[in-house]
């Protein structure tokens, strides 16, 4: 019996990324594209698809593809449609599910958001197989995350269920965020949040430095993490104060759904101990006492290369099951 694969492709807003897919989560054949090419999201799809069809073949032909997952900004779940989103050249709703569907012998698709794809992912190929309850936080340029409950990811009865990363977190005085609302998580605790963090503090403290050597518009989270690694008082003051702030968060999303874990992926989350170390304080210090030692804090098993086209794979399963 010929063995079936699906196709995982996660749509950023600079690159587009895909892979052939086998059932223990192997990547058969990959390629890529540029995401904002075309004015017309129409030419977009038409180069996907035929970029897709050459893995495709080399897999072996689409005959033996089940499925595909789409991972993209704003994707809803329900719909099939990318929705409003702000880094992405097309403006509106975009059924994308369906033109690519179409493009693609009508395949199945079934497509989500970024975060709930490397929920997917996780729960199919890494740590958290196995597990029913858990949420996936993604600390990228923004804070993502995917909610699973009894071993269904949480969608809500919009498709758009699940934007942990803009719980206000600082009522007073919160910083500006992208979705227009002050004092989000994401503009604290995303990398961009943290290298936010490191200018303030080096604008109102006097101690020395290795991060005053760098230019403070262009400073990274990796930046920090490099001068972490050294002793940096300023940069592990950084991690600290971000990962109390994490901590906190948590501790209150373990009160909504008891999670078994809450996963850490994204560059971000390669603080490893700077990062977890503050966390857990924090979250052990404000969860509700019934709570208290139940959920873990995991890094993600998933190679960060792999990690978005795999998410969107497991999905590509799902969209076979559902046809």
């Amino acid at each position: 019996m010929e063995k079936p694969y699906v196709v995982g492709i996660d749509m950023g807003g600079t690159n587009t990324v895909f892979g052939v897919v086998d059932a223990r989560g192997t990547i058969l054949h990959s390629g890529s594209i540029k995401t904002g090419k075309h004015a017309d999201v129409n030419d977009y799809v038409d180069e996907l698809a035929q970029a897709v069809r050459c893995v495709v073949e080399q897999a072996g032909g689409s005959g033996k593809i089940k499925g595909i997952g789409v991972g993209a900004p704003n994707g809803n779940y329900f719909s099939g449609c990318i929705e409003s989103a702000a880094n992405l050249p097309w403006k509106g709703r975009i059924p994308l599910a369906k033109l690519i569907s179409e493009k693609l012998e009508n395949i199945p698709v079934a497509l989500t958001n970024d975060a709930n794809a490397a929920a997917i992912g996780e729960m199919t190929y890494g740590v958290a197989r196995g597990m029913k309850d858990f949420i996936m936080i993604t600390l990228g340029t923004g804070v993502g995350s995917g909610i699973v409950i009894g071993g269904n990811l949480v969608y809500g009865h919009d498709g758009f269920a699940g934007e942990l990363g803009h719980v206000i977190v600082r009522r007073h005085n919160g910083r500006q965020c992208g979705c227009g609302r002050q004092g989000c998580l994401e503009t604290y605790a995303s990398a961009t949040g943290v290298a936010r963090t490191a200018r303030e503090y080096l604008e109102i403290r006097n101690e020395d430095s290795v991060l005053r050597d760098l230019d403070p518009d262009t400073l990274t989270s990796k930046d920090i993490y490099d001068a972490a690694i050294k002793n940096d008082k300023i940069a592990l003051d950084i991690f600290e104060s971000t990962g109390h702030m994490l901590g906190e968060a948590f501790a209150d999303f373990i009160a909504f759904s008891s999670p078994e874990a809450i996963v850490l992926f994204g560059g971000l989350a390669k603080a490893g101990k700077f990062i977890s170390e503050p966390i857990q304080e924090a979250m052990d210090k404000n969860v509700l006492s019934v709570f208290a030692g139940k959920t873990k804090l995991l890094f993600s098993q998933l190679k960060e290369a792999d990690a978005a086209v795999l998410g969107a794979s497991a999905l590509g399963w799902e969209a076979k099951e559902q046809n």
